[in-house]
């Protein structure tokens, strides 16, 4: 039987964790005791850091980490007093949230769990959904917004990353334009052989039409946003807006 792309994906980024990948790098015990401490920060796209203004008051919050295992950003919100609930389909993404909160004396609640499908909380059962780039790694997002909307209370908050579609264009070396969007391995059996010989996973682009506007059909005020690049390469030289993060309100 063909593996669904959602399980191919948690492999993959499982074998990614094993191998360093940036995402998948606990914090350190320093930085956890700095944020206890006041000081710090956190990333829903590659580079510039969330204002803090996008934050509600943190202490006694409920929070919801969506697709953000790896222990980076969930021991930030737990140092800061809020009540922490990490959703990740990635076993080792999670092993490292069950790390850092024995490491460091917290309680979470973590979750593994494929957000292609209704996510596993009551209505209502949340004040704030932090959701960092990930949902390249799913083929419809429009139903995730609708599930984000239905787990926040009314005037809960979602913080999102997303991928605007340009890396999924060029070619490896970001030179050429290759590749037509929407970009679809489950469509496309030669996108499919390269996403399996370059081990990335299954990965689709979306548009600011999904992304924006399906934030907004689901029952979101959209409150504020900007744009960010790639972390490294030719798009991020020639400061190409690859990623967008936005700050939206369940009215």
């Amino acid at each position: 039987m063909t593996d669904r792309y959602q399980d191919i994906n948690a492999r993959t980024v499982d074998r990614w964790a094993q191998e360093g990948w940036e995402w998948a790098v606990p914090i350190s015990r320093d930085a956890y005791a700095r944020a206890k401490a006041g000081a710090w920060q956190m990333v829903l796209t590659p580079n510039k850091p969330v204002p803090k203004a996008w934050f509600p008051p943190l202490a006694g919050c409920r929070v919801l980490g969506l697709a953000s295992g790896g222990a980076q950003q969930m021991p930030i919100f737990a140092a800061l007093g809020a009540v922490c609930t990490v959703l990740d389909y990635s076993e080792k993404q999670l092993e490292s949230e069950r790390m850092v909160a024995a490491r460091e004396g917290y309680d979470i609640s973590i979750v593994r769990h494929d957000m292609t499908k209704p996510l596993p909380f009551a209505d209502e059962a949340f004040d704030l959904i932090f959701h960092p780039v990930s949902n390249c790694y799913i083929e419809e997002v429009r139903p995730l917004w609708q599930e984000c909307c239905r787990v926040l209370r009314p005037g809960g908050i979602l913080l999102a990353g997303m991928d605007v579609g340009y890396n999924y264009l060029f070619d490896d070396a970001e030179t050429t334009l290759t590749y037509r969007l929407p970009y679809n391995p489950l469509k496309d059996t030669a996108l499919m052989a390269k996403a399996q010989a370059n081990d990335e996973g299954v990965q689709f682009s979306h548009t600011l039409e999904e992304q924006l506007g399906g934030q907004l059909e689901a029952g979101f005020q959209l409150t504020h946003l900007y744009e960010d690049t790639n972390g490294e390469g030719r798009l991020k030289e020639y400061g190409v807006p690859s990623f967008v993060a936005t700050r939206a309100i369940k009215a």
